[in-house]
């Protein structure tokens, strides 16, 4: 188990580092920042000047191994446009998104799982092939589209709810959260949806997918023929047996909740880390895109380790092939 968790930290490690590059590299083509701030009579030397300020005028590789060697220290360097640095602002904007994202992805699981469950025990009634039928369309429409088909239903048409912004926020310390006031949670609940729509109805599918398996297997008929209640059949045999799997995906699918916040902030003009994404790139903000790209990369590679280690816990087939492998 030592020996898998180091392996598994170390690609963890590279993994970033790659992305790191990656990102870093294709912001050179974004555009240039000295263009957004200095204006229209600005001179050569001005432009000389401000390079050398913010260090655009070194090499690439220099650039990029500062901005590594910053960052492991906790600087993220200056916000071009805001002029403050880039830790605060995202410290500022990541309470939002976090609590977006835990919201959706506690939807997206408890209502995949039970509705998976449930249409696998009840495969062929009409409530469940009606559920499966829905389920469809958090499918096949895209995030923003679904977003603003709930802005019109339930905002403009009906007006039960706000169609942006994040609602009334209480302060606790350092974190801004809307759980405390009633206009805070009215305004989580149409991002939310948006944002977890996807996600439940792949919980779903994949829940009943491998609960129908299970439900196949010959230990299922031998539960059944020694006279067990369908109950303890369903949620305790088979319920155990298909959690296996639907971890992992679960665990990818909760990174992705954060990574594609972005498009549901934009659409809800939430106040998000996502949505300070979208305004860096207008102003070529380069520290605060390269933060919010590692800072996505961090929270996504980090999840995915924790879910193969569970993986590899709560699985024993995996323990005994490496023994086997190792022997």
């Amino acid at each position: 188990m030592l020996a898998y968790s180091i392996r598994r930290v170390v690609q963890s490690i590279v993994v970033l580092l790659v992305v790191g590059l990656v990102a870093f590299s294709m912001f050179r083509f974004v555009g240039d920042p000295i263009d957004n701030m200095l204006g229209q009579e600005r001179t050569d030397a001005d432009i000389e000047r401000l390079r050398g300020e913010l260090g655009l005028d070194r090499p690439f590789v220099v650039q990029y191994g500062r901005f590594l060697t910053n960052a492991a220290t906790g600087n993220l360097g200056v916000s071009y446009r805001q002029g403050r640095p880039v830790a605060s602002i995202l410290m500022e904007r990541a309470p939002a998104t976090l609590e977006l994202a835990a919201v959706s992805g506690l939807f997206a699981i408890v209502l995949g799982v039970a509705l998976g469950v449930f249409t696998a025990i009840r495969r062929n009634g009409i409530a469940a092939n009606l559920i499966m039928t829905i389920s469809l369309v958090g499918v096949s429409l895209p995030t923003f589209l679904i977003g603003i088909l709930l802005i019109y239903l339930f905002a403009v048409e009906l007006g039960w709810l706000p169609s942006f912004g994040r609602g009334d926020t209480v302060k606790l310390g350092g974190w801004s959260t809307g759980f405390l006031t009633s206009s805070g949670l009215k305004a989580l609940i149409l991002p939310s949806i948006t944002l977890g729509l996807y996600q439940m109805t792949l919980i779903m599918r994949l829940v009943r997918s491998e609960m129908l398996e299970v439900l196949r297997a010959e230990y299922i008929r031998f539960a059944r023929a020694r006279g067990l209640r369908e109950r303890a059949i369903n949620f305790h045999h088979a319920l155990k047996n298909t959690l296996v799997p639907v971890i992992t995906v679960t665990g990818l699918q909760l990174g992705s909740i954060i990574a594609f916040a972005i498009i549901t902030e934009t659409v809800f003009q939430w106040p998000g880390v996502g949505l300070l994404f979208i305004n860096a790139i207008q102003f070529v903000d380069i520290p605060v895109m390269a933060a919010y790209l590692m800072l996505i990369s961090v929270m996504f590679v980090g999840i995915n380790l924790i879910v193969d280690l569970l993986y590899f816990a709560i699985d024993p087939r995996l323990r005994v092939d490496r023994t086997v492998t190792e022997g």
